[in-house]
């Protein structure tokens, strides 16, 4: 069976010839051109084997709908830059392309991206450079410490003993060691040490223990932070001792160590309660003002450590101050080094 539609003229194709059919004698007409006005091969190939069809008004074709699937695939196919072609005249359809993509130029991009640059960063960070921190906000590691020693005088006398702990607690957090000065010690009635302790084979002399001590400290200290060294009567006792050590032995102050002395505390707090400073500073009185028992025997570097400790506690609670600020009252052995020149040259 073959399939049959009308033209605008009143003309009969017939979709398995090339050439039109006059209605009324089967004439052949020529096409415009001059050729044979053939049949578009999408229609032929999509109607074969179907029905005549009415027809609408206006002279407008009606294809059959295998014709309108077979045109709509054949479109999705031209999207994709593919052209259909009509074997009368080879006309075209094309797919309309965004200009970008016809003129082959890209989408406009920020210019930091075109230009390969990056968004300005602060200075601090392209440079690699850290804010500068106030010390006292800094991470702070707070060791208390006390000495016992031959004497009084810093340059002619030695350290016979010495005891660390870290003030936040913990395991391995302190430190104790008899020390050999090399000399007698002529006053175990103050403190209970005495020659024979001290001249053992295995008490380490002053140039094999610092070594320890700054291994034990390093152990205790936050990374980049700073260690402050706790004593009473520091500033003229405990500190001066330790640093005149450290440079008999040719070994530096870290950087970061800072030392800070208890005794103005006590003086600050005894004033503020209306006692007479002079008579209840010392570590015995302090102890006895507050209630804190002896750990151990008086007068040995540990057992006086612990009791600072204690001590230092109620010392910031009266005062209102936290630990942090404890930072704000210390100073550098370059402090006292400066002191002790300004001194000698007077």
């Amino acid at each position: 069976m073959f399939t049959w539609f009308l033209d605008d003229q009143g003309l009969c194709y017939h979709m398995e010839e090339e050439h039109h059919l006059e209605a009324s004698n089967g004439r052949k007409r020529k096409s415009r051109k001059g050729g044979s006005h053939s049949t578009p091969s999408l229609l032929r190939r999509g109607q074969r084997g179907g029905t005549l069809q009415s027809l609408l008004g206006g002279g407008q074709e009606k294809v059959t709908s295998s014709a309108k699937k077979r045109k709509r695939s054949n479109q999705n196919v031209a999207g994709s830059s593919k052209t259909s072609r009509l074997e009368g005249g080879y006309s075209r359809k094309r797919t309309t392309k965004p200009a970008s993509t016809r003129t082959g130029r890209r989408n406009k991009t920020p210019a930091s991206t075109r230009t390969g640059k990056r968004n300005k960063t602060p200075a601090s960070t392209r440079t690699g450079r850290r804010n500068k921190t106030p010390a006292s906000t800094r991470l702070v590691t707070r060791i208390v410490f006390d000495l016992e020693t031959t004497g009084f005088s810093s340059q002619s006398e030695r350290i016979i003993e010495i005891a660390l702990q870290d003030f936040s607690g913990g395991k391995n957090s302190t430190f104790q060691s008899l020390v050999n000065p090399e000399r007698s010690v002529p006053n175990a009635y103050v403190h209970g040490i005495t020659t024979h302790m001290v001249s053992r084979p295995d008490v380490p002399r002053m140039k094999d223990l610092i070594p320890m001590l700054l291994q034990f400290v390093r152990s205790c200290e936050k990374s980049g932070g700073l260690v402050l060294f706790i004593a009473h009567n520091a500033r003229r006792f405990d500190v001066p001792f330790l640093l005149e050590e450290f440079n008999r032995n040719y070994f530096p102050i870290p950087a970061n160590w800072l030392f800070m002395d208890t005794l103005p505390l006590a003086r600050e707090v005894m004033e503020s309660k209306g006692t007479e400073p002079s008579a209840s500073v010392s570590l015995q009185s302090l102890r006895e003002y507050y209630g804190i028992r002896l750990a151990g025997s008086a007068h040995r570097a540990m057992s006086d450590v612990k009791s600072l400790s204690a001590i230092l506690r109620k010392l910031t609670r009266d005062l209102k101050i936290l630990p942090s600020d404890l930072v704000q009252r210390s100073f550098k052995a370059t402090d006292l080094n400066s002191a002790k020149r300004k001194k000698n040259s007077s």
